[in-house]
């Protein structure tokens, strides 16, 4: 599931990335090229040292707020809709049906885990959903605050 999803995201968002630069005149090699911001580079990180070193369950927590979170904005952004055709694609996207359908699998999939795990695995889950849920929180208001590196 997990894999399909990511050939899925690879596929849809490269399509509303490069309509989303041109509309913009960002040239995409450019875009491509750019260095991350400190919080991308540090949410990454942490979501592929997870996945990569913890257990699958504890990768299901680090994942599952990404998933749920962008979907619950989009839904109240869609709910607001937005004058700037950029914008409501991105809100018509994540906030759209075909996309609540995908993120649904992945609450599923935690909660069929849960009752297997033991006490201090269970904590590890928990404690990488609250860490990916912040890092969540950051990495929208890194694009608002428009971070950059400060030195």
């Amino acid at each position: 599931m997990f894999a399909r999803h990511a050939a899925g995201v690879i596929a849809v968002e490269q399509t509303l990335h490069r309509a989303l630069l041109a509309s913009l005149g960002i040239d995409p090699a450019a875009a491509a090229a750019a260095e991350p911001a400190p919080t991308t580079l540090a949410y990454t990180s942490y979501l592929l040292a997870t996945i990569g070193g913890g257990s699958y369950a504890e990768g299901v927590g680090a994942v599952l707020p990404c998933y749920w979170i962008y979907w619950e904005v989009g839904k109240e952004l869609l709910r607001r809709g937005s004058p700037d055709t950029r914008y409501q694609q991105w809100i018509d996207m994540y906030g759209g049906e075909d996309f609540g359908e995908i993120v649904r699998g992945v609450p599923a999939v935690a909660n069929g885990l849960g009752p297997g795990l033991a006490p201090c695995e269970r904590a590890r889950v928990h404690r990488h959903f609250r860490t990916s849920s912040r890092y969540e929180w950051m990495f929208w208001d890194m694009g608002y605050q428009k971070q950059s590196w400060p030195i």
